[in-house]
């Protein structure tokens, strides 16, 4: 998997590509770290735009960074979910816990 940060305007974008799976672990943690030491910022969306494979570790990783983004006093949310992505998110309800665009 790759990742891609970028910030403006209070929001930072996690661009993701690739399967974000159980060895995305370290990267995944890696740029959370990062966005959360970001003075400014409101807002954290994911962008699963070019991710075309998730597993239960991932939903793992999504839940720890809506916790660590909580305990901030940052909104999450998911962009750009799509197939398989799309209905793995939707199986597990994660519409119930982070506003999906």
């Amino acid at each position: 998997m790759d990742t891609n940060v970028s910030s403006a305007d209070g929001r930072t974008v996690i661009r993701l590509s690739g399967r974000f799976d159980f060895n995305a672990h370290r990267e995944f943690r890696d740029a959370v770290d990062q966005v959360l030491k970001s003075e400014g910022l409101k807002e954290i969306q994911v962008d699963f735009g070019g991710v075309d494979y998730l597993d239960s570790s991932a939903l793992g990783m999504l839940l720890m960074l809506r916790d660590k983004a909580r305990g901030a006093g940052k909104n999450v949310a998911l962009a750009n979910c799509r197939g398989a992505v799309k209905q793995v998110i939707e199986i597990a309800n994660f519409g119930k816990l982070f506003s999906i665009t």
